[in-house]
C-alpha cells in the first residue's frame, strides 16, 4: 500500500499560528493545477505499491474552483483508493461545494474548526464563526458525506479551561467519527510568535494545558473514541488511514511546493517556492532535494513515528527490520522510563501511556541517536 499527498498552497489569508507553506496569491491557481498534474506524470514511478489513500491538504484546498478540483480528482480517484480526503475551511462549504465533492471520488473531509468560540477564532485570524462551522458539518452530512474529521486547538490565546470544554463538548455532541486536537505551538516566523515576543499575549501555562489535555482524553474516551495517535481520536473503524501511513513507514509521494515524499529509504522534499515550482515543472526540471537516510536516521524515524501511536513499537518488528543489537539498545534506553511509568511494555510492544504523551518530546530525545 502507498499514499499520495497533494499540497494546495493557497489561502484566503494566513492564520496567526500557521507555519505551513501557503500564499494568498490565488491568481496563480490556474497555472498551478496543470503543473501539479505534470509533476505526478514525472514522478509516479516512485511508488511501486498500490495506492490506497489520497490526501489533498494545504493551505486551503476548498478554495479550488469545481473545475480545478475536478482536474485533480479525475486523475487520482483511481481503483483501489480506499480513503480520499480533502481539507476544507467552514466558510468555503456550501451545498454546491458539498454536492460536487460527493461525485468526485472524495469520501472524507477534514474540517479546520479549531475552536467553537468566536473570540478565540478571531484572535488567531480564522475567518469563520462557530455557527458557520456547525452549519458546514450539517451541509456535508445532508450531502451524504459521513466521514468528517474536525480539527481543534487547545492552549489558544484567551482560551480558558471552560471555553475549551465548551468547544470539545459541542463537537463531541455533534458525533463526528474523527477528531484531531493539537496543543498550540508558537512557531518562529508566525504572527502569533511575533506577538508573543512583543509581549502582546501570554503563552498558556503548562498546568492549564495539562488540565485541558486531561479533560479531552477522559471526555473522548467516555464518548467512545480511541486515542490512537498523540493528536488523533476516532470512533472504532474511523481512523485516518492516510495519516497512519506516515506513522507506520508506508511509502508516500508528496506533490506540490514544500511537499515531502518517502519511498522507504529516500526522503524527497520539494522546495517551498510556488513560482519556482510552476516554472521548473513546466520545463521538466527536478524541484526536490533528496535526503538518502542513513541506517541511524531510519532507526530514529522509526522510533519517533512509532511512539506517536497507541500501539507503539512492536519489538519483534523492530528486530526484523533493524536487528537484535539495535532493538536491545532501544529497550535498554526505555528501561528507566518504563520504571518511572512514562513508558509501558505490553505484549511485546513499548508505548507511551496516555498521560505521558504531553511530555513525549523530552523522552524521545533520550531514546534516539
Amino acid at each position: 500500500m502507498a499514499g499520495i499527498y497533494i499540497h494546495i498552497p493557497f489561502c484566503h489569508s494566513k492564520c496567526a499560528y500557521c507555519d505551513f507553506y501557503s500564499t494568498p496569491r490565488q491568481e496563480a491557481m490556474s497555472a498551478y493545477v496543470p503543473a501539479l498534474l505534470k509533476e505526478w506524470e514525472a514522478r509516479h514511478y516512485e511508488l511501486t505499491e498500490p495506492i490506497t489513500t489520497v490526501y489533498i491538504g494545504g493551505g486551503t484546498p476548498s478554495l479550488l474552483s469545481p473545475a480545478m478540483l475536478s482536474a485533480i480528482t479525475s486523475v487520482f480517484a483511481i481503483p483501489g483508493v480506499e480513503e480520499f480526503t480533502i481539507e476544507a475551511n467552514p466558510e468555503d462549504i456550501n451545498e454546491q461545494w458539498a454536492k460536487h465533492i460527493t461525485g468526485s471520488g472524495i469520501n472524507r473531509v477534514s474540517l479546520g474548526i479549531q475552536s467553537l468560540v468566536d473570540k478565540e477564532l478571531s484572535t488567531v485570524g480564522r475567518r469563520h464563526t462557530a455557527a458557520e462551522a456547525i452549519e458546514a458539518i450539517n451541509i456535508l452530512r445532508d450531502a451524504g458525506i459521513t466521514e468528517i474529521s474536525g480539527d481543534l486547538i487547545y492552549g489558544l490565546p484567551e482560551q480558558t479551561v471552560n471555553t475549551w470544554r465548551y468547544s470539545l463538548d459541542t463537537l463531541v455532541a455533534l458525533g463526528l467519527p474523527h477528531i484531531s486536537a493539537y496543543s498550540l505551538s508558537y512557531e518562529e516566523g508566525t504572527r502569533l510568535y511575533a506577538r508573543l515576543l512583543a509581549g502582546k499575549l501570554r503563552e498558556t501555562d503548562e498546568e492549564t494545558v495539562a488540565e485541558m489535555y486531561d479533560y479531552m482524553t477522559s471526555t473522548l474516551r467516555d464518548a467512545g473514541y480511541e486515542h490512537y495517535e498523540i493528536s488523533n481520536f476516532a470512533k472504532p473503524g474511523h481512523r485516518a488511514r492516510h495519516n497512519s501511513s506516515y506513522w507506520h513507514f508506508v511509502p508516500y509521494l508528496g506533490l506540490g511546493p514544500a511537499a515531502h515524499s518517502f519511498d522507504g529509504k529516500i526522503r524527497r522534499v520539494n522546495k517551498a517556492d510556488l513560482r519556482g515550482y510552476i516554472t521548473a515543472i513546466n520545463h521538466g526540471e527536478k524541484f526536490y532535494d533528496e535526503e538518502d537516510e542513513s541506517p541511524t536516521d531510519l532507526f530514529n524515524d522509526y522510533i519517533i513515528t512509532g511512539l506517536r501511536t497507541m500501539e507503539g513499537i512492536d519489538l519483534a518488528d523492530m528486530e526484523s527490520v533493524f536487528g537484535r543489537m539495535n532493538t536491545d539498545k532501544f529497550t535498554n534506553r526505555c528501561g528507566p522510563y518504563i520504571k518511572a511509568g512514562k513508558l509501558q511494555r505490553t505484549d511485546g510492544r513499548i508505548h507511551f501511556n496516555e498521560a505521558s504523551w504531553l511530555i513525549s518530546d523530552g523522552v524521545l530525545r533520550e531514546l534516539i541517536d
